[in-house]
């Protein structure tokens, strides 16, 4: 494998490709999810000192810090011998390809897919099931799966899989569609939940990104531009803060 102090790669057209300057970020910018970082930070000390460790999903709605967090993941351990290697959902398929030249290699590598859903069909899904359950080659014990995705159990729900439930002994029953899905995401043994951001946390995120962009002020015309901007986009997520934050400074502190 080229490149092989890099910290982070990604998986296309068949390869593994080091990426010059990998997205880290930082653990403590990400506000409102402390537990969620509490979880993911020990489960991943414990992969990069040797120990056993979870495979990793991170569920919830858009912008809460998801893929943040897993990147930040690699400016606290890359010193420690983590890695990142970005696997696109479509090549889930490859995953053996993948895996085999970082099986014989010292560092610790967490294969990150991002926004991640499959349709009942898809060969990732078979992919995937093996690579989490284990298949007829055993997996190595220095790759971690950590997942994102804005779908609960990872698949498309449809309502006629509501026709699907029904009563045993007077307790409710998922339908085989339903069972498929909650199958596939009980495979993590690590499942974290990002619940939207009220307002408060909102405008705590919007203070913080104006910090780290040098603008320290914030008095209520910022506040209410900030909620405007919100609103506009129908999201107070972590993101929708970075980006007001990014054109606040930018129209108010010109060079």
């Amino acid at each position: 494998m080229a490149e092989q102090n890099a910290l982070a790669y990604r998986w296309r057209n068949g390869s593994l490709q080091p990426i010059a300057f990998p997205s880290t970020g930082r653990l403590d910018d990400l506000l409102g999810i402390e537990r969620q970082k509490t979880e993911l930070v020990g489960n991943t000390a414990q992969f990069v000192a040797g120990r056993p460790a979870n495979h990793a999903l991170l569920t919830g709605s858009r912008g809460t810090g998801k893929s943040s967090l897993v990147k930040a993941l690699l400016g606290e351990f890359g010193g420690r011998g983590l890695r990142l290697v970005e696997v696109h959902p479509h090549d889930l398929t490859d995953l053996p390809d993948v895996v085999a030249p970082l099986r014989e290699r010292a560092e610790r590598f967490v294969l990150y897919v991002d926004d991640f859903t499959v349709a009942q069909n898809d060969p990732a899904l078979a992919a995937l099931k093996a690579a989490l359950d284990g298949g007829i080659e055993e997996a190595p014990d220095n790759v971690l799966i950590y997942a994102t995705s804005n779908r609960r159990h990872l698949m498309p729900e449809y309502r006629s899989e509501n026709e699907e439930y029904k009563f045993v002994d007077g307790e409710l029953h998922p339908g085989e569609s339903a069972e498929d899905k909650i199958a596939l995401s009980e495979r993590f043994g690590l499942w974290l939940s990002f619940p939207p951001f009220n307002q408060d946390m909102y405008l705590e995120l919007v203070r913080l990104h104006l910090g780290r962009l040098g603008h320290a002020a914030w008095d209520e015309e910022t506040e209410k531009a900030s909620l405007r901007w919100a609103l506009a986009r129908a999201s107070r997520s972590g993101r929708v803060a970075q980006q007001f934050a990014r054109s606040w400074v930018g129209r108010h502190n010109p060079s």
